[in-house]
């Protein structure tokens, strides 16, 4: 039998990679050179699920997702959330007295800026944290080295010079788990986050207005973050989510008042809370 595929973007041992092995360890994990790409595997077929990143509690929200996430068709069906752990690593032989430059792709380096710091290195940006990795280990420079998960060093043969080299220790990346088919979580079995877009009505306080129905239903607002749509500075987007169900009266009535004061709203899951939630 053919095992089930989920695509992410980056290269294997990257943490969308260790994501994938963690919670879909049955499935083959198909690596994609961009989120497009991701997008487009699971749109036409060639892998059942994605697993996106889209936020990071240092580096803020994942650029592009926001965007491609209301127009892409494919729904939120699950989140998991993953403490980054980035290790410092290059070919064997190589020291830290002999590395100068370290690889790595640009939200990693900023989050590991005191060793670069400490051991005054020439940070280089590459596309993904496990393609550094593979490409320190093509080179086999013993001045070479890159910050990149501890599974790349596996899967690269490199060896560790320094481990959990991040700045902070709650870095941590929340992933969404993308479908092609709307599986809403049931109501009544657990917390769950309700995920939407909605686009607010060119007017005095809308957003305001729009929002008022949440605060007087006692709906729990996690999240709430705009963003431009066809280049238009008057046409603001707004990605939200919420504790709760559809169905629950209460976030039931929420909605119904947005509608309002909205050009559209459009709901992007319905899915169980991670229990990372609950720390």
């Amino acid at each position: 039998m053919t095992a089930r595929r989920i695509a992410y973007q980056g290269e294997p041992g990257s943490n969308s990679h260790i994501v994938c092995k963690r919670h879909y360890p049955d499935w083959h994990a198909v690596p994609c050179a961009s989120f497009e790409d991701v997008f487009a595997v699971v749109e036409n077929g060639e892998a059942e699920l994605a697993m996106i990143p889209i936020d990071n509690s240092i580096a803020g929200r994942v650029a592009d997702i926001h965007h491609f996430l209301p127009t892409s068709g494919l729904h939120i069906v699950g989140e998991h959330f993953l403490r980054i752990q980035f290790n410092l690593m290059a070919s064997p032989g190589a020291t830290l007295d002999t590395i100068k430059a370290v690889h790595s792709h640009v939200h990693a380096l900023g989050q590991c800026r005191r060793i670069i710091r400490e051991h005054d290195l020439v940070p280089v940006i590459a596309g993904d944290t496990a393609g550094a990795a593979r490409e320190v280990a093509e080179a086999d420079d013993p001045t070479q080295a890159a910050i990149a998960p501890p599974l790349a060093a596996e899967i690269y043969g490199l060896h560790i010079l320094a481990r959990d080299v991040e700045d902070e220790e709650h870095n941590t990346t929340r992933f969404v788990v993308l479908s092609p088919d709307f599986v809403q979580a049931p109501r009544g079995e657990g917390p769950v986050v309700t995920s939407f877009v909605f686009n607010v009505r060119n007017l005095p306080a809308a957003l305001y207005k729009a929002l008022g129905g949440f605060a007087t239903n006692g709906i729990n607002m996690t999240k709430l973050e705009s963003y431009m749509v066809g280049g238009h500075f008057a046409a603001t987007q707004f990605l939200a989510e919420v504790d709760g169900h559809p169905e629950d009266p209460g976030l039931k009535n929420a909605l119904e008042e947005l509608a309002f004061f909205t050009t559209d709203v459009k709901i992007l899951g319905v899915y169980p809370a991670d229990a990372f939630r609950a720390d």
